[in-house]
């Protein structure tokens, strides 16, 4: 479904709110936000029963080596707000496109921030350490991210440690990033490993919530979010294939004073 708006409907783009989000602040540049709204498509769209994607205004997407080169000047101009891009896995897994896609959103400014994919049979401080060692300090960027999911797919490690072990590896490893580039990571997570692991419970935590079939007050009741990827079948303007796309939790305003 193609995202324009209405006048009415660009209204309440304007005006939109948190929906249930984490919404913090810090100090520096406001920087810009792209177009007043997104101009994209999803190849699988989903029937939104609850809050749609489209009322909130700020949207972004995350991408990895398998978006392959991204015209990042046109996906800007079309409503991309922020990036998030994949860097490392594990101990050992540099994503090959990191680089290309972290030269490109500067370039077109588009705000970025790296993730890493936590792999459950290495330390947390070693995989911290090669995060830090492939991802440089940057004053433009967005808080860094932990992503956090079980991959029964993995063909070195399905290992699925409890909990508690779950909260305290996380936790040793926003306390490193957060020493080295001077901000809090944003956790990424699923709907399973958020019941299997309580990993919610983790305090002074943003997360950033995967939902593809309702809003996350629906599929995470209680939560706390301030950005929700909402889709894995995006159709967005520079970008080959589908992307993930996502929003952030709070108005136009809240998004230039929580991107500073």
């Amino acid at each position: 479904m193609r995202m324009s708006l209405a006048p009415a409907l660009l209204t309440l783009f304007l005006a939109a709110c948190s929906g249930g989000g984490d919404v913090g602040t810090t100090a520096a540049a406001v920087r810009p936000v792209g177009v007043a709204f997104p101009h994209f498509d999803d190849r699988d769209p989903h029937d939104w029963q609850a809050r749609h994607p489209k009322s909130y205004p700020v949207h972004g997407i995350d991408v990895s080596r398998w978006q392959g080169a991204i015209d990042w000047h046109q996906a800007h101009a079309s409503g991309v707000s922020f990036a998030f891009i994949k860097a490392t896995e594990g101990v050992e897994e540099l994503d090959p496109m990191f680089d290309n896609h972290w030269r490109g959103a500067k370039s077109a400014g588009v705000p970025r921030a790296a993730y890493h994919y936590f792999y459950f049979c290495a330390p947390a401080d070693e995989q911290a350490r090669w995060f830090i060692r492939n991802v440089p300090r940057a004053q433009s960027s967005l808080p860094h991210v932990l992503d956090m999911e079980w991959n029964h797919r993995s063909p070195t490690c399905r290992k699925r440690p409890d909990g508690a072990t779950v909260r305290a590896e996380a936790r040793r490893f926003l306390d490193i990033l957060e020493a080295h580039y001077g901000r809090r990571p944003i956790l990424y997570t699923t709907v399973d490993f958020w019941r299997d692991t309580d990993i919610g419970r983790l305090p002074g935590t943003t997360f950033w919530l995967r939902s593809v079939a309702d809003h996350p007050r629906e599929t995470y009741p209680g939560a706390r979010w301030t950005f929700w990827q909402y889709t894995g079948t995006g159709d967005v303007p520079g970008v080959d294939g589908p992307v993930d796309i996502n929003v952030f939790a709070g108005s136009r305003s809240a998004w230039q004073t929580w991107a500073r």
